[in-house]
């Protein structure tokens, strides 16, 4: 015991003298010592006096070395997360509530050693080990500061992923469910942004990136001043204007301001076509990219993998809802990158169907952005896949089910209204073409190449709009008029590619056959029970009048069918 009475009164001194110089305490090494080890004493004494003795020195300490973080370049880091940890294990003992020295911790120090991989990794490695006292008793504080730890990630990159997914749960609640979708995807660009500030400003270390955006406030304004009066921006060209990487980064467009802010604030508008992002991503794609943005790249994708996955459990029904337009808004605007463009879409995609498949009544209720969607669907190959998708739930599931007619005729006429122009576009294609030909213009000459893909993807997108236009009619039989005019006018036209006119063909001969093709075309649930479109329940077929089956639809040939066999041979009579 007198060994460990000597130990105590040591690092007592330590941070006696600690807690009255005016020095920075970060700048002495050995008080980091001092701290842990009177930390371990008060844990295994068990002693509510020798806490009592503790604290008040330790939290001198705290507040001074946070006074004293912009005038020092000795990082505080590890110190305070030392002092944090006392504060949360024995704050009930001194009646302290540790919320506000958290949240000091994050605004003034984590936001300026995010970049430390020293203090990054100590930092996630404190959230992980209190991670269920802290949701618990702070239960706001994991998703304000989600921004903030989105840097860590960005910065350190895969060494802390592990880390970084261990407390990622605690990003989630109502408030920053709909925000966090969209800092998950730019994380790449979040990757670019910090990559511009660092060759703009020098080292990240010790910096506050928050100062940056302040002082960048009376430029915009000015900028937003001088445009309103002369019609021209501030440092707009000339000799004398900066380059794009030494102009201060924060003034250049307001989406870096979003990205690179700590806290959340809300779902912020990503500003995809201001000149500076385009020039700053054609910048990036335009060089060999750096290894930190190859592994945010790798990362951003398994991150969106745990989102979907926490909010399949943990998100209602409201929150999905609202997070379905906004995955459709973004999944044709990512970061330009083949391979992290193919994995994010196909997660995107698959959140999607599996929240229509979940709850087919989201397609009634975002009847307006599916329709918009559908009206880009031509736009690009990105908007194509997404529109064909679309066409798919609609058919799918009845356009939100037999209780939403309206909303199900009211997509049913914007399908229509998208293969009529369609059917439109390609007479007008045809006539250029034949006119081209008269004139001797070759096919070279208006890119041959690219013309046979975009008409690839449009006979695809038709084929599954003609087939939601015929499940759309099945499950509502008031639509079936309609939908045998629309289809006959696809058969009769033949302008479009032979698998789309041959395709609606096929299904005004399943109309014929009512039985058939709702067992073919019609809803998966009819009710409470389940049948599988495509398929027939052959054990009822003894209890219902069968007669002229188009066995050349289901086999997908024409003329008699190859058999000898009766059909009452194949149904049950017991």
């Amino acid at each position: 015991m007198g060994d460990k009475d000597k130990e105590w009164e040591s690092h007592l001194r330590s941070l006696s003298s600690a807690a009255r110089d005016s020095a920075d305490p970060a700048a002495d090494p050995s008080l980091l010592n001092s701290v842990k080890s009177l930390y371990e004493l008060c844990k295994g004494e068990k002693s509510d006096e020798l806490v009592a003795r503790v604290y008040p020195l330790l939290n001198k300490i705290f507040h001074r070395c946070v006074a004293s973080i912009s005038q020092t370049q000795a990082s505080s880091g590890l110190l305070l997360l030392a002092i944090l940890q006392f504060f949360l294990d024995f704050g009930d003992i001194v009646l302290l509530d540790a919320e506000p020295s958290l949240r000091t911790f994050f605004r003034s120090c984590l936001s300026r050693e995010f970049a430390d991989p020293v203090v990054a990794e100590a930092s996630l490695a404190f959230l992980s080990s209190n991670k269920t006292k802290l949701l618990k008793a702070f239960p706001t504080l994991f998703p304000q500061f989600f921004p903030l730890m989105l840097k860590l990630i960005a910065w350190n990159g895969e060494k802390l992923k592990n880390l970084f997914l261990s407390i990622f749960s605690g990003f989630i609640s109502p408030g920053s469910f709909i925000p966090l979708f969209p800092a998950l995807v730019d994380l790449p660009i979040l990757v670019v942004a910090l990559e511009k500030v660092e060759r703009s400003s020098g080292s990240l270390v010790g910096s506050s990136i928050a100062s940056i955006q302040k002082s960048a406030a009376p430029e915009m304004l000015l900028a937003l001043m001088d445009e309103a009066y002369t019609g021209s921006m501030i440092g707009d060209g000339g000799a004398d204007s900066e380059s794009e990487d030494s102009a201060p980064m924060a003034a250049a467009d307001p989406i870096f301001l979003d990205l690179l802010k700590d806290e959340n604030e809300g779902l912020a508008e990503r500003h995809w076509t201001s000149p500076a992002m385009a020039s700053a991503l054609q910048a990036v794609i335009s060089t060999p990219l750096s290894n930190r943005l190859k592994e945010a790249l790798k990362i951003a994708p398994q991150l969106l993998d745990s989102y979907f996955k926490l909010a399949v459990y943990d998100a209602n029904d409201s929150l999905i809802c609202a997070l379905i337009p906004l995955i459709m808004a973004r999944y044709s605007t990512l970061f330009p990158d083949k391979m992290f463009c193919y994995e994010v879409q196909k997660r995107l995609l698959e959140f999607m169907l599996s929240a229509f498949h979940r709850s087919p009544h989201f397609i009634a209720l975002l009847k307006k952005p599916i329709v918009d969607r559908l009206g880009e669907a031509f736009d690009n190959p990105g908007k194509t896949e997404l529109g064909l998708q679309l066409c798919w739930a609609i058919g799918e599931y009845g356009g939100g089910g037999e209780s939403h007619k309206d909303a199900a005729r009211e997509l049913f006429e914007s399908l229509e209204l998208l293969l009529y122009e369609n059917l439109s576009a390609r007479l007008i294609l045809i006539l250029s073409s034949i006119l081209g030909s008269r004139l001797g213009l070759g096919e070279a000459a208006h890119g041959s190449g690219s013309s046979s893909f975009r008409k690839s993807s449009q006979s695809r997108l038709l084929c599954f709009v003609v087939t939601a236009i015929a499940k759309l009619a099945t499950y509502h039989r008031e639509l079936l008029p309609r939908a045998r005019v629309s289809l006959a006018k696809v058969a009769r036209s033949r302008l479009s590619d032979a698998r789309v006119w041959k395709r609606a063909q096929d299904y005004l001969g399943l109309m014929n056959e009512p039985a058939i093709c709702l067992s073919v075309l019609g809803p998966s649930t009819s009710g409470k029970l389940t049948q599988h479109p495509g398929t027939i329940n052959w054990n009822e077929g003894h209890k219902k009048m069968i007669a002229h089956i188009p066995f050349y639809i289901l086999g997908g040939q024409e003329g008699p069918p190859p058999h000898d066999f009766s059909i009452l041979d194949v149904l049950p009579t017991e």
